[in-house]
This record gives structure tokens, sequence and C-alpha cells, in this order.
């Protein structure tokens, strides 16, 4: 039976695709946004997204001044509200949150603080941080949408990349998001089968496509296309999909970000599982980073959604077939001599005989037993380290 008939038997059977999701990584990044996104920073598809974000960029205009120049107004009257006047504006603009707490940044204002004080007595120590604060070029964000709000005021060099600019890069691969293409808002794990269903309707509990008013958030796989990289301990296929996700902010809360890698299945709280070959990249908004976008990260975005998943067949291959551990005493010593003490050793050999029936053997064997050592870390930082010091392993081996 070819490898095409092994996957199409399997999920046939099932309905989905029955996925091993003890070994690998734990990536829970998507699940936070998802967790945090409240239905209307949810978007159905990538052109409902794009047309929010564009939308609000045309309405948007970018302008340099000196801060010394601005003046914060407030009425004793109203105690909530406080204003802006901008050099050569005609009319006040109101700070957003956000922009406020970059505004109360800038002249060293704890912002909470000012927060919890009335309008005009905030406004006054604001006021006070403004004239006072040697005087430097600002750039602002401003966006009129019935009245004008300040959305962003950050440094003279700022590179900003605007939201829409990512949500266009995914569109020249993805589409619509929604399965035009093959990459798609993912499908949902069955945790009483270990069926992983790629066929899911995208609704405001499946999405994975976000924007808010300070950022931008996508996730995408292609798990319409399963990859097999080896077999399981019962001798079925190990699946894994191809997936990314990437962010960022135009006012400045975040980077600009891409991750790329390979999965076996996301759940309903949209935890990816069994990740494996994670790789991510992160871009400043510096003076340069439009060109950096355009030169790096888009092009990355598009090599990684065309090209072929034999490097990372072989790599788990070569993982696989590189033993480096006969006993006890050699598997003691393959990872002693790596920096893990003796308890985490003890447990990374028990982890491979409860998950595999046998004890490690092959480079792929430790490394599946890290990662699962991994995953108990209370600490992320402790998780991460062990998760890096297992990747290391993998890359040598291809």
């Amino acid at each position: 039976m070819t490898q095409v008939e092994v996957l199409d038997a399997v999920q046939d059977r099932a309905g989905g695709y029955r996925v091993d999701v003890t070994r690998g990584q734990r990536v829970g990044r998507v699940s936070s946004e998802w967790f945090s996104r409240p239905d209307d920073e949810r978007f159905l598809s990538l052109s409902d997204l794009y047309a929010s974000v564009r939308r609000r960029t045309d309405r948007s205009s970018v302008r340099s001044l000196p801060s010394a120049d601005i003046r914060v107004e407030a009425s004793r009257d109203d105690a909530e509200t406080l204003s802006l006047i901008l050099p050569g504006a005609d009319r006040p603009v109101a700070p957003t949150h956000w922009s406020f707490g970059q505004l109360a940044s800038l002249v060293g204002a704890p912002a909470a603080y000012l927060r919890q004080l009335p309008a005009p007595l905030a406004g006054i120590n604001l006021q006070y941080g403004l004239t006072s604060h040697r005087a430097e070029q600002i750039k602002t964000l401003e966006i009129e949408d019935g009245r004008v709000e300040l959305r962003a005021v950050t440094g003279p060099d700022y590179g900003r990349i605007y939201d829409h600019e990512l949500v266009s890069a995914v569109q020249r691969i993805a589409g619509n998001g929604t399965g035009d293409t093959r990459w798609k808002v993912p499908g949902v794990l069955d945790w009483s089968t270990g069926i992983y269903n790629p066929r899911v309707d995208v609704s405001r509990d499946t999405t994975t496509l976000y924007a808010s008013d300070r950022d931008v958030f996508l996730f995408l796989v292609d798990d319409l296309n399963p990859i097999e990289a080896g077999r399981l301990p019962d001798g079925s296929p190990d699946l894994f999909f191809r997936g990314f996700f990437c962010w960022n902010s135009e006012v400045g809360a975040k980077t600009l970000g891409m991750a790329s890698f390979y999965l076996r299945a996301v759940c309903q709280n949209r935890n990816l599982w069994g990740v494996e070959d994670f790789e991510e990249i992160t871009i400043r908004h510096s003076k340069y980073a439009a060109s950096r976008f355009a030169n790096e990260a888009a092009p990355a975005l598009t090599r990684f959604a065309n090209s072929s998943p034999a490097p990372f067949i072989n790599g788990i291959r070569a993982a696989r077939s590189q033993i480096v551990a006969r006993n006890d005493d050699d598997r003691a010593d393959f990872l002693r001599k790596r920096g893990f003490s003796k308890g985490e050793t003890g447990k990374i050999i028990d982890t491979v005989l409860a998950e595999e029936g046998r004890k490690p053997e092959s480079i792929f064997d430790f490394v599946q037993g890290i990662t699962a050592l991994a995953r108990a870390k209370p600490h992320q930082d402790a998780r991460l380290e062990m998760e890096g010091r297992a990747k290391k392993l993998l890359d040598r081996a291809a």
C-alpha cells in the first residue's frame, strides 16, 4: 500500500486523522490569543480581516511634531475626559487607552496612577511632564471616525508596518484562509478518540484570525495534506501538518513576527500539540523595519508555504535511525554529557519507556522524552530552555 493509500485509509475509517499528541511540544500562544479575544476582534475570513484593518489605515494620518508643543485640555465639569491639542489641528484629539500610556511613558509618568486621577488633575501632571521634558520630535498616528483619536505616539524613527500589509502578505499564499487554498483555519482534535478532524466550520468560536485596535494575529494550517514522517509504536503513520502564525502591531504594542512549524493537532482551545521544528523570526519597528519586512519576513513566509516537507521528513528519519544508546549506562552518559541532571535523566528515560514501551535508543527517542519532560515544567522559561535543548539535538541529527 502506498503512503497516499495509507493516509486515505486512516482518514476514511475515522472521518479525520489519528494523531499522537504525546510527542513533540505543546505551544500555547494561539490558545492565549483565542481566550483573550472578544467577538468583535474575531474574523471569519482573511478578506474580512483585511477590509477591517485597511479601513482604519485609510482613515489614519501620520505626522511628526515636538512633544513640547502638545497641549493637554481637561474640564472641571467632566472629571473623566481628557483631550489633546496638537500643533496645526483644528479640533481636540482624544487619546486612546494605549496612546495615553505611551504619552505617560514618554514623560516618565506612571500611566496607571494618572488614570486613577480626575481628568483635570491628570492633565496638569501630563502637561507639566510634556513642557518640562526636553523637547524632542515624536511621531503620531491619528484616526478620524466621527471624532479624531490619537492611536499611537512613537519616536521619530519608528518604522511602522501596517497591519494590512501583513494580512495582504498572508493572503498572497492563503487566499481567504477558509479552504480556497491549502492554507486554512484549523480543525479540531477529538480527545476521546485521538482523531484530528480538519473539516470544521469557521465560526467565532473556531476562528484563528484576530485583530484589535492595537494588533493583528493570524494562525493557519495545511491540515488537509498530512505528512507521514515515520511510524508509531503500533505501526500506524506518525502524521504531521504544516502551520504558521504571525502577528503585528502598527501602534507599537509588539514587534512583527512569524513562526512556522509542523504540528500533529489543534485542540478546541486552540493549543498546538505535537509541535516539531518550530522556527520564529521577529522584526522590531525600527527605522528600516519596512524594508526588512519586504526583504525578509514576507519572502520567508512564501518560502515556507511553498517548500517541500522533505528536509523535515529526512531529519526525523535521520534522528530515528541514529542509535546513540544501547544500554542504561549509554543512556545516562548521553544525557549527563548534555547537561541533564541525574533526576532529569531518570525522568526522561522513564517517560520514553512509558510512552514507547521501551527505553530510548535513538536521538529521536531522547528528543521525545526531553520535550515530554519540558511540558511538565511549571515555569515557561524552564520549559522553553529544555525544549531548546531538545531542538538542538534534533538539528544535529539532521
